[in-house]
């Protein structure tokens, strides 16, 4: 869940794959605006086929936090 996550990531913001880490934080380290997180999401959604609650999306500030979230929906 982790590379596929990564694999997306790096369509919203100039970051290279090996320099996102597990404890990236999308807004601070990797320079995600919140419309650049909830696309994101939005795209995760289709890829994955799931329903990502916004609240509980909304606590999320790492990849790693992202991965463990995805990986209890699918």
């Amino acid at each position: 869940m982790y590379e596929k996550l990564v694999d997306i990531i790096v369509n919203y913001v100039e970051v290279k794959k090996e320099d996102i880490k597990p404890e990236s934080r999308f807004m601070e380290d990797l320079g995600f605006t919140s419309f650049d997180f909830m696309s994101m999401l939005g795209e995760i959604e289709d890829a994955l086929d799931v329903e990502i609650d916004q609240e509980q999306a909304a606590d999320i500030r790492t990849v790693q936090e992202a991965a463990d979230y995805l990986s209890k929906l699918v």
